[in-house]
């Protein structure tokens, strides 16, 4: 079977679901925006109590990725970003929930070869190409500078 690419166009077109940016862009900003507001108040509490602000900026990483992966588990994280769609992924806990996701997904498979290699299929990428662009950002410093 031999189809265009117009054919192809046409088809992807009818069959994907139709969105309405009224309702998806607000939700998605208020829920983001709402994910860097509770960021925001665990650094401030953490400093509150006389925390340094870089140890507190690691810590609330750290408390926002494991919270993430904890919504996963169970399918919290996953009805959430059915409603807010793109306002779940730009955060880190959008990160840690694709990557939790993989590791949840391949648990049947073993640890080795399920877990271990599927979590890479998302997390390999972003290191590489972050590893990659700081590399890049660095030598333009350093000439730079």
């Amino acid at each position: 079977m031999n189809i265009s690419p117009e054919l192809y166009s046409d088809m992807t077109r009818r069959a994907s679901p139709k969105s309405n940016s009224r309702v998806n862009v607000p939700a998605a900003f208020v829920t983001g925006g709402s994910i860097c507001v509770i960021g925001q108040l665990i650094l401030s509490a953490l400093e509150g109590y006389g925390i340094s602000h870089s140890s507190a900026a690691l810590w609330t990483s750290v408390i926002l990725i494991v919270s993430s992966s904890l919504l996963t588990g169970p399918g919290l994280y996953g009805r959430l970003a059915k409603f807010a769609g793109a306002g779940t992924l730009v955060p880190i806990t959008g990160f840690s929930n694709a990557i939790s996701s993989a590791a949840i997904e391949a648990r049947s498979e073993g640890f080795i070869l399920g877990v271990g290699t599927k979590i890479f299929t998302i997390a390999g990428p972003v290191i590489l190409y972050g590893s990659a662009a700081s590399v890049l950002y660095g030598i333009i410093y350093y000439l730079i500078m």
